[in-house]
């Protein structure tokens, strides 16, 4: 079974001024990160503002991101939903629209009754039925709930189920499922905050929105880290920071869109109700842009 461990970045979907899905924008978009040095994509992501889509737009940003991509590029598709039957009918439609792999998200909205049990049954039930690999994703950030190491653990012998993208920056969690999960199981870094001390603890990669705006740099601490250059590493994740911090902690949708408008990508404005990102916001933007040599080269 192919591995998906290495670099991901999770597209965000650019708008048209009348709210609709901007395919050409998202082509263009992908078009240029197969340029870069990321292993893939993710499309739907948190940072693809999926829960801001209906199903028909969800389908379509997938197949025209997968048409962007050659086929040796691996494409994630965000399916989760709150039930079980909604994830796997999303999680079906994204594999006959090309996706590689699926990333589903916890159910969250009855927090209460999100157990260990619950979460084991949901995802098993899902990858029972998905035509292609399914990778756990913890957002606790968003979803207020939380995928314990104990439900990793059971859930990594499923032979459906090859990883996961943690969210939360709780080094001690990501230790456990990196401990306890099955030989060949990935973990995927998904916070910028603790990407360098993921990388240490041994974590396969990363799916991180600020990828999307450095990914040579993101890569770059990747390839550091497997090599052993740690200090190397530390370095790079120091020039990262504040960049990362405003794309994600800060801002989150509204800057890491600001950002790649900045750098000539199409970002937009996110859709309602979040709001485009201050013009203070956004000059702070372009002065770490600047630093990091990412902003366009003008005659």
């Amino acid at each position: 079974m192919k591995s998906f461990a290495g670099i991901y970045t999770p597209v965000v979907t650019p708008f048209t001024p009348d709210n609709l899905l901007d395919e050409r924008g998202l082509t263009t978009n992908v078009e240029r990160y197969m340029q870069s040095p990321l292993t893939g994509l993710v499309v739907l992501g948190s940072n693809g503002e999926a829960p801001q889509l209906d199903d028909s737009e969800a389908d379509r940003a997938i197949a025209v991101v997968r048409a962007a991509m050659p086929g040796d590029r691996p494409l994630l598709a965000g399916t989760g939903r709150e039930s079980t039957v909604a994830t796997i009918a999303a999680t079906k439609r994204a594999a006959r629209l090309g996706a590689d792999a699926v990333l589903v998200r916890t159910p969250s909205f009855y927090k209460a009754q999100m157990t260990t049990d619950a979460f084991v049954r949901h995802f098993t039930e899902v990858a029972d039925q998905s035509p292609v690999p399914v990778l756990l994703y913890n957002v606790t950030i968003y979803t207020g709930v939380n995928l314990l190491p104990d439900a990793v653990a059971i859930l990594s012998q499923h032979p459906n189920i090859v990883g996961m993208k943690e969210t939360n920056s709780d080094m001690v969690q990501l230790g456990e499922h990196l401990a306890r999960t099955k030989a060949g199981f990935i973990v995927l870094a998904g916070a910028a905050s603790t990407y360098y001390s993921a990388l240490a603890l041994g974590a396969h990669g990363a799916i991180l929105a600020v990828a999307g705006v450095a990914p040579d740099l993101v890569v770059a601490i990747y390839q550091l880290a497997l090599k052993g250059r740690y200090v190397e590493a530390r370095q790079l994740q120091r020039r990262l920071a504040p960049l990362a911090k405003s794309v994600g902690a800060q801002w989150g949708v509204p800057g890491l869109k600001a950002a790649l408008d900045l750098i000539g990508l199409a970002g937009g404005v996110p859709r309602p109700p979040l709001q485009a990102v201050s013009a203070a916001a956004s000059d702070v933007l372009r002065g770490q842009l600047t630093d990091l040599a990412l902003l366009p080269v003008t005659a």
